[in-house]
């Protein structure tokens, strides 16, 4: 640092508290923030790369068995609850919009709304998974549960399947309750980050020096919020739905 900027940060006390929140935070390993906050971002997409993988093949499956089993797949499809697939689509949208802005308002050193939309992010993730709550209740009435609350005489006698048919609708089932599930944990994970940082925002971690930890939970989020958006027409929206079905 050369003199003129060492005189410069002396008449700045901003710039001195700026300096020594960078000086803090940077890890040694590092040339500077900049490089650090590419180093993260890099650990997370290849951390999502892995992710992408795991929920493909699980895509993957549904296609290939959609394929194979069209009839009794398109009437298990019809049962689920595509209302509330839809309704938490936009809630998962609005709180990718909130996440968008949180990054925003970290890069600006904007403590007040970083925290404000980090916390309205995680309110929408718990609304998510209250929505989720409800619509499992219904399932459950429905006898949505291959293995647990499953009538296979009511697929055959009200449905019209044949018998052969009756173990399609619980392989479809059986991936419903799988990848919902999985992505419903992501998101509870998700939340808990978002609250980790939310914590640390208020305590005043980050600035417009250091956001990196903000800018990283929100491509998980983001990430989380991708693979519902492919969730809803690979299992709600496989058969025709009325607005009572």
């Amino acid at each position: 640092m050369s003199p003129d900027d060492t005189a410069l940060i002396a008449d700045n006390p901003d710039e001195i508290e700026r300096t020594a929140l960078a000086h803090e935070r940077l890890e040694e390993q590092y040339a500077d923030l900049e490089q650090q906050h590419q180093a993260a971002s890099l650990g997370m997409w290849v951390f999502l790369a892995t992710e992408v993988m795991f929920f493909g093949v699980l895509f993957l499956g549904v296609g290939v068995y959609r394929h194979a089993y069209p009839e009794a797949f398109e009437k298990a499809s019809e049962k689920l609850n595509w209302v509330i697939g839809a309704i938490n689509t936009v809630v998962l949208l609005v709180s990718s919009l909130f996440m968008v802005l949180a990054v925003h308002y970290a890069k600006l050193g904007d403590r007040l709304r970083l925290c404000v939309y980090l916390a309205l992010t995680a309110l929408l993730g718990v609304a998510f998974l209250g929505f989720k709550a409800t619509e499992y209740y219904g399932d459950y009435r429905e006898n949505l549960i291959p293995g647990w609350q499953f009538d296979d005489r009511e697929w055959v006698t009200k449905e019209g399947l044949k018998p052969e048919q009756v173990p399609q609708v619980k392989l479809f089932l059986l991936f419903y309750w799988t990848m919902t599930g999985l992505h419903g944990l992501h998101v509870i994970v998700g939340i808990l980050v978002v609250l980790v940082m939310l914590v640390l925002a208020w305590r005043g971690r980050f600035s417009a020096a250091y956001y990196s930890p903000v800018d990283v939970t929100g491509l998980y989020w983001h990430f989380v919020d991708t693979v519902w958006i492919f969730l809803l027409p690979m299992l709600y929206l496989l058969g025709t739905h009325t607005w009572g079905g």
